[in-house]
């Protein structure tokens, strides 16, 4: 393996996994996936078909892997907002959002705006989109990147989750919660991400992602959707987070996924898979 894992994480993985522990590990050592997905506010592709080799990411209808020679993002297409460069994981939180043009919208935790960008196309310049970002330079790059891809029906904020809550109570019809988490998903191309981990640094991302989403569910409509991802394989995060979150607030249930290859619905079979309760409480 060509990087060097914090010891307790790889620890932990190894008591997560089990038998799938040594393809986990040597994961590490594959080719990385770079991707980009159309900006439909702009765009059909049209203007970028016959200028880079693309293929289709199974599960986002816009989503395209690129050659990483090709260098998409330093084209005047990139610069004028004709696509967003994101990670092709990345790009199912917004398909299993999508939400339906008029609806009301925030995402929580938005910069750099990828998925802002994303949950815009979905609404076609029709409703609100409200993108926050708590860290003032993060914000300018999200407004920047708003500007960049031509959306005109979002405000851009920089504010606390909580400070949020009295201007927008019960207002909104869909929250993307994408909380900051310890980043474990981000080790394969992120030094700082290794060097920063730690089991505190896990714990403080609990108690903080915790706090979001007590603040995202007082300003859902009753009868809204919120969608919750991060990018780390820690079950305190994920697993049990959502456990906890449901245990609080019994209104709530999660919404089953059909996620195999099939018309109409999203072909990630054999790329994705479901959450382990076994993590958590073990109820699904």
């Amino acid at each position: 393996m060509g990087i060097t894992l914090p010891e307790e994480f790889t620890n932990r993985m190894k008591s997560q996994l089990g038998d799938e522990f040594d393809e986990f590990i040597r994961a590490y050592d594959d080719e990385n996936y770079h991707g980009l997905r159309l900006n439909l506010l702009k765009n059909k592709g049209r203007t970028i078909a016959d200028t880079f080799s693309l293929r289709p990411v199974p599960w986002c209808k816009t989503g395209f892997y690129y050659n990483e020679e090709e260098r998409p993002g330093r084209h005047p297409y990139h610069h004028a907002g004709a696509y967003y460069i994101q990670e092709p994981s990345a790009m199912l939180v917004g398909e299993l959002a999508a939400p339906s043009p008029g609806m009301k919208v925030l995402d929580l935790c938005a910069a750099p705006g990828g998925k802002t960008s994303h949950l815009a196309g979905f609404l076609q310049g029709e409703g609100v989109l409200v993108a926050n970002e708590i860290v003032p330079n993060r914000a300018r790059i999200l407004s920047q990147n708003v500007e960049r891809m031509g959306i005109r029906n979002c405000l851009v904020t920089n504010e606390s989750p909580d400070r949020l809550e009295p201007y927008f109570s019960s207002y909104f019809d869909l929250i993307v919660v994408d909380t900051p988490c310890s980043g474990e998903g981000m080790f394969r191309r992120d030094q700082i991400a290794r060097d920063e981990w730690s089991p505190e640094n896990v714990a403080t991302c609990v108690e903080r992602g915790r706090g979001i989403l007590e603040s995202a569910d007082r300003m859902l409509k009753v009868g809204g959707k919120l969608v919750y991802s991060t990018c780390t394989f820690a079950p305190d995060e994920d697993e049990m987070a959502v456990a906890d979150f449901l245990a609080a607030h019994p209104i709530y249930h999660i919404e089953k996924v059909n996620v195999t290859k099939s018309e109409g619905s999203l072909e990630a079979d054999g790329w994705m898979s479901a959450g382990r309760p076994e993590w958590a409480n073990g109820d699904e």
